[in-house]
């Protein structure tokens, strides 16, 4: 009679052996998860003539390493690891050449070899090929190193006042058919030139900085709609999308799905088996730079994929996890699951993967997702180690995240951080009650004194102040979050009102007056002050995000404007360049102000004695002097809404840069004595020396 040799016969067989030859079986109540740590490599390697496989799991009593040629869960073969006094567990093999998909089943107690314990990637996976469905199962990709040609690529170093800041999606950029590419939604696709979206439109507008929403693999995909999954019911998302990639599961890999040159996800089946998304994402970093243009990624070190099965939350969960008192996770973050970051291999997990990107992928920086949830030893451990590599990396966290608010404290450990008081104060927090500066109101606790703060870098010399340096500050006005400043605007003016359908989304996305003369003045406040500028993609034409028409998805709310659109990859988020034509105007003007900043240092050097206000007398008529080396400017900003006002200059004359019409740095107007400032609007001048 045959033995009929099943996984779960094969891994019992495999747990006996181990428990009889007394190899691995840990006493775990004797370790202290506080103290243990382990400087030995981790992850899937070649050394010498051999590969590793080692995996950090403290509190388990077996693993075993599940070793496959091929992308699925049944072909492949066990092998048992070896567990050292440090909690690392182990196994080699003579090199392999080949490449190879691989994972760990992890065991914390006797009985769960009943049980069907999913197979775990390896968190140093450098690559991850995913099954997809809600589960997002998943496997680890071995491929031997092969060198990579960078043609003498380096990092951009550049000083940070200097940034100019494009924050955006790698599919969004590229998957409208208006953008022209040859492969939509990728790597690739983003840096095609000399099509209408992508890189060229992007080194066309001027920025000299992309911020990458994540990127990291991620899970694509969420619970069915209506279905409970661990207690938890899809109320929420009928598209069972996660398109922004807030919900990361390997911290060393490349979204596999924007090397993949597909209309739609393909559900149920394989994406990442390739491992291309490696050398894609090498190359889209590249172009980047030969165009002059630095690369930040958007990362998220404080919580992991909610939604799936096969990641930390089975490899040790009780090592990587903040937890209450009953072992549930705990979620300060709204996510599901808080990492601990304060113990020390999930630190060094952290600081790993910062430098892997840094020295493998030549990234120039991170924008870290609520940040606020990381410890602080481990955030100055962060920026410590980057700039050991890379002086001049750039390192921003958006300082809020478990009811924590924390600008001030990332600023004096040398972080930059989002600005969200002059993203309040001159935009608004909301466009119905809480409308701000460039409206002809004051939002919160806003007054004339804050909003010349804001000019000068938001510093704690200031009311209300949070940065020790204005290069501390991101001064943006817009981000993925909430409305478009273009949608915010429309709302707060009711151009369209909370929950009105929208028909026609030309007509809609196309600016009147008025909305075009608020848009110009946010953008001329932003690229004028002290601090980092950054604007999100589609800003600089006024972008609206409404919910697509033609989606099957069962969602009552299309057709109307949508400021949450984390979960939808349609043309919701796709940036449609026929409207950024539409409103050719605007997208002008950002380019015209962006050049006047990279043109003239005053703009992003001067200190803040060299900004001098003049009292005007009036809260929504901000006027200053800008001085700098041997150059001076006048900046003049009419809030008012329904009020022409003349302002006295300095003596001499002064030339035109920027008007209520364009902007440029070529003087187009020389003007002096008085000026006159139509309602919402603004003027850039700049001093005009005349020879001896």
């Amino acid at each position: 009679m045959k033995l009929k040799m099943t996984n779960k016969t094969i891994i019992l067989f495999l747990f006996v052996i181990n428990i009889f030859g007394g190899i691995n079986m840990a006493q775990t109540h004797n370790i202290n998860l506080d103290e243990i740590y382990s400087n030995k490599k981790l992850g899937a390697f070649q050394e010498g003539e051999k590969t590793y496989f080692r995996l950090f799991a403290p509190t388990a009593v077996n693993v075993l390493l599940y070793l496959s040629d091929s992308a699925d869960f049944n072909g492949g073969k066990y092998f048992v690891a070896q567990k050292d006094s440090d909690g690392v567990w182990e196994i080699s093999f003579p090199k392999i050449e080949n490449k190879k998909f691989y994972g760990y089943k992890v065991f914390h107690s006797m009985p769960e070899v009943e049980k069907e314990i999913p197979i775990a990637i390896d968190p140093y996976s450098k690559a991850v090929a995913t099954f997809n469905t809600y589960m997002n199962p998943r496997l680890s990709v071995y491929l031997p190193h092969r060198e990579f040609d960078w043609e003498g690529d380096s990092w951009i170093r550049r000083n940070h006042n200097d940034l100019i800041i494009y924050e955006m999606h790698v599919r969004d950029m590229t998957a409208d058919p208006s953008a022209g590419v040859s492969k939509p939604g990728t790597y690739s696709g983003l840096v095609e030139t000399g099509k209408t979206g992508g890189l060229t439109y992007i080194k066309n507008l001027g920025v000299n900085t992309v911020e990458l929403l994540p990127a990291q693999e991620f899970a694509n995909i969420e619970i069915p709609y209506g279905k409970e999954f661990h207690g938890i019911k899809n109320t929420w998302n009928p598209y069972e999308r996660n398109h922004w990639g807030y919900m990361t599961a390997a911290f060393f890999a490349p979204e596999a799905y924007y090397s993949e040159n597909v209309k739609n996800l393909k559900w149920n089946s394989w994406s990442g088996t390739e491992g291309k998304q490696i050398n894609d994402f090498k190359n889209m970093v590249k172009a980047f730079h030969r165009n002059g243009i630095a690369v930040i990624m958007d990362v998220v070190y404080n919580h992991i994929s909610e939604y799936e099965l096969g990641n930390l939350k089975q490899i040790d969960k009780e090592y990587y996890f903040r937890l209450d008192g009953k072992g549930n996770f705990l979620s300060k973050s709204y996510c599901g699951n808080d990492l601990k970051t304060e113990r020390k291999m999930t630190r060094r997990l952290i600081v790993e993967s910062v430098l892997f990107w840094m020295k493998e992928y030549h990234v120039d920086g991170f924008r870290f997702d609520l940040a606020a949830m990381i410890d602080w030893e481990t955030v100055e451990d962060i920026i410590k180690e980057a700039r050991k590599i890379n002086p001049d990396v750039v390192i921003i966290a958006e300082p809020w995240g478990g009811g924590k608010y924390s600008p001030k404290e990332f600023s004096a450990r040398g972080w930059a951080a989002w600005n969200d008081q002059i993203r309040n104060g001159v935009k608004g927090q909301n466009p119905y009650d809480g409308l701000g500066w460039i409206f002809g109101k004051m939002q919160g606790d806003n007054d004339i004194e804050r909003i010349r703060s804001y000019v000068r870098g938001t510093l704690i010399t200031d009311k209300g102040g949070i940065f020790q340096k204005a290069e501390h500050s991101v001064n943006y006005l817009e981000s993925h979050d909430d409305n478009t400043l273009g949608d915010f605007i429309r709302l707060g003016l009711s151009k369209v009102k909370e929950g009105e359908k929208i028909k026609d989304l030309k007509a809609n996305a196309k600016l009147d007056d008025e909305e075009l003369r608020l848009n110009k003045l946010a953008a001329m406040f932003l690229l004028t002050s002290r601090g980092i500028t950054m604007i999100a993609e589609g800003q600089e034409y006024a972008r609206s995000k409404v919910i697509d028409w033609n989606t099957d998805v069962p969602d009552e709310h299309k057709g109307e404007i949508d400021r949450n659109s984390y979960n939808k990859d349609n043309a919701t988020n796709y940036l449609n360049y026929n409207f950024a034509k539409l409103n050719q105007n605007l997208s002008d003007y950002y380019s015209g102000l962006i050049k006047i900043r990279k043109n003239y240092p005053a703009f992003r050097r001067a200190k803040y004695d060299n900004v001098q206000f003049i009292e005007t007398g009036d809260d929504y008529l901000l006027a200053y002097t800008l001085t700098f080396n041997k150059s001076e400017f006048f900046v003049v900003m009419n809030a008012n809404r329904d009020i022409e006002k003349k302002v006295n200059l300095p003596e001499g004359e002064w030339g035109i840069l920027a008007s209520p019409e364009k902007a440029g740095v070529k003087v187009f107007s020389i003007v002096s004595d008085k000026i006159s400032v139509p309602r919402s609007s603004g003027y850039i001048l700049m001093k005009i020396f005349k020879e001896k």
